[in-house]
């Protein structure tokens, strides 16, 4: 058990200590202070770009909103440009791991990089391998903690009792197909997700120090992190069927529910 606990903590520590949002980020494309406002509306239009940064020199100084573009008529792009805000920048070296709850107070974040804006980060950006891997880690951790509490909360197979019986029979098939290729562990190792989930929100003890308001929110919890782990296993799109908010906020529950598991011996 502390093996499990020793794993979760190296996997947090890989994403906050060694995968950045450098891997996530798109460089920014930019343009000459002095370009003209309809010959970039335009090339804004044909590329699809929201936002372009605006060139002063050799440096990104602002940026520039093919929103603010369309309203105006003639003239040079650094007469529109935007001051990034404080708020709006983000360093590279920033742990992807802090990244999500940045993102959820803004649409969009630019990258700093030796203190000068090089990249762009928006919530589309969370589509990409290393945000997936993440979440992927989150949920598995979190699966393979409910299965720890498990053990510890119903010893001597008393979780047998609890759970319904045709619940039961899909695990004991898996364990029994397992056996046959000898690769059988213990018939706890084939329970699913959601039976996991049911046996830790039946423990009262274990609602209270999970700090779970309620079976059914717990419920509902679960089940959110349950179809996120479904979505990235089939690569399908990860807002689909909530909004990014709702994504990020599961992400922060999870790691937080994370750590209650771990503090539990």
């Amino acid at each position: 058990m502390k093996h499990l606990k020793s794993r979760s903590q190296d996997l947090r520590s890989l994403f906050e200590n060694n995968i950045t949002i450098e891997y996530v980020a798109e460089a920014l494309k930019s343009v000459p202070a002095e370009a003209n406002v309809a010959e970039v509306l335009h090339w804004m239009q044909v590329q699809d770009f929201d936002v372009v940064g605006i060139e002063t020199g050799n440096t990104i100084t602002g940026y520039i909103e093919r929103s603010h573009l369309i309203t105006a008529k003639s003239g040079k792009c650094g007469d529109y440009q935007c001051v990034f805000h404080p708020r709006e920048l983000i360093a590279i070296s920033t742990p992807l791991m802090k990244l999500l709850p940045i993102l959820q107070q803004s649409p969009r974040l630019f990258v700093l990089d030796c203190n000068q804006v090089s990249g762009i980060i928006t919530c589309g950006d969370l589509q990409k391998a290393p945000v997936r891997m993440l979440l992927f880690g989150l949920v598995t951790l979190l699966e393979m903690n409910l299965l720890r509490l498990v053990r510890l909360y119903y010893p001597q197979d008393s979780w047998q009792k609890f759970l319904k019986p045709e619940r039961l029979e899909i695990a004991r098939r898996l364990w029994r197909e397992s056996q046959e290729r000898n690769e059988a562990t213990d018939l706890l190792d084939y329970l699913q997700f959601c039976d996991k989930r049911e046996l830790v929100l039946h423990h009262p003890e274990l609602l209270q120090q999970l700090d779970l308001k309620s079976k059914r929110s717990g419920e509902r919890f679960f089940k959110s992190a349950e179809q996120l782990r479904n979505r990235l296993a089939h690569a399908q799109n990860l807002a689909s069927g909530s909004s990014w908010t709702d994504l990020i906020s599961l992400a922060e529950n999870m790691e937080q529910l994370l750590i209650r598991c771990e503090e539990i011996e």
